[in-house]
């Protein structure tokens, strides 16, 4: 668990603010608390980082606006992490929704001027599944964003 702490508190943060604060849950009475307040987070892992934004840790103001911006990249750094140390671990998005961050700060105990961004269930992946890529072309541009122009810029386009 610290290997994916490290690797969150390793994410970039505008202006090096680092907002975020970390829940880790292993117990399992609170992870099932957590699961019957979430109706479409009851995976059945044996432990969830809980990605917090608090922005009166924030190094400098920076932190007050784009807090979502950097515990969203701590976030995905925790993911990686997991994937690279052969753990299964799904993103379950908490923030904007008030139904989603009261529950879980009424859990966990969080207090009000500390905001759950997300919670990363992590756990032994109950399949092994091929890497999967969803790169579409049609959503790339090329030197500017112009629809029409896609194809012909895509085509024309030289690589070293």
């Amino acid at each position: 668990m610290v290997l994916l702490l490290k690797a969150a508190m390793s994410a970039p943060t505008a202006c090096n603010s680092q907002p975020w604060e970390f829940v880790v849950v292993t117990e399992p009475e609170v992870l099932a608390h957590i699961r019957d307040k979430f109706l479409f987070a009851r995976y059945n892992a044996p432990a969830a980082i809980v990605v917090c934004g608090n922005i009166k840790i924030a190094h400098n103001s920076v932190g007050r606006d784009h807090w979502v911006q950097d515990c969203s990249a701590a976030t995905e750094n925790i993911l990686i992490a997991a994937a690279g140390l052969g753990l299964g671990a799904v993103w379950i998005g908490v923030h904007p929704y008030p139904s989603k961050i009261k529950p879980l700060a009424e859990v966990l105990g969080i207090p009000e001027h500390v905001t759950p961004l997300s919670m990363v269930y992590v756990g032994h992946p109950a399949e092994k599944k091929e890497p999967r890529t969803q790169y579409d072309e049609h959503r790339i541009y090329w030197q500017c964003y112009e629809p029409r122009k896609r194809k012909a810029k895509i085509k024309n386009a030289k690589f070293s």
